[in-house]
């Protein structure tokens, strides 16, 4: 079970690193990308990445278009002021328009195995 979770978590963060600076893209649309993982499952990976880690976190954000609590306030201030520096904007209701800034990443496929 835990080499699976592994597993999908390299998935996961396979396709958020394909998030271009300035987009972002919701929990459940990496879960949809990557299959066979949930929105939630996809939230547990974002929490679960290092300090100083290459996978652009801050750019994960939930259907609403608003940055989920986390870090008790701290993550989430951080994760705004970084997506702002992007360019990303929000609205009055602390929301990002997707029209404008929400990424219409491709499917994600396995890498081939060599034979």
């Amino acid at each position: 079970m835990v080499e699976e979770t592994q597993h999908a978590y390299v998935r996961i963060y396979t396709v958020v690193r394909q998030i271009p600076y300035g987009k972002v893209a919701t929990y459940g649309q990496i879960a949809e990308v990557v299959g066979g993982v949930t929105a939630r499952m996809v939230g547990y990976a974002m929490s679960a990445l290092s300090e100083g880690t290459d996978v652009p976190w801050q750019r994960v954000i939930n259907f609403k278009g608003k940055i989920s609590p986390h870090g008790m306030g701290l993550g989430s201030l951080l994760q705004r002021e970084i997506l702002e520096t992007e360019g990303v904007e929000f609205d009055a209701d602390d929301r990002v328009d997707f029209n404008r800034f929400g990424w219409l990443g491709k499917p994600w496929t396995a890498p081939q195995e060599a034979k």
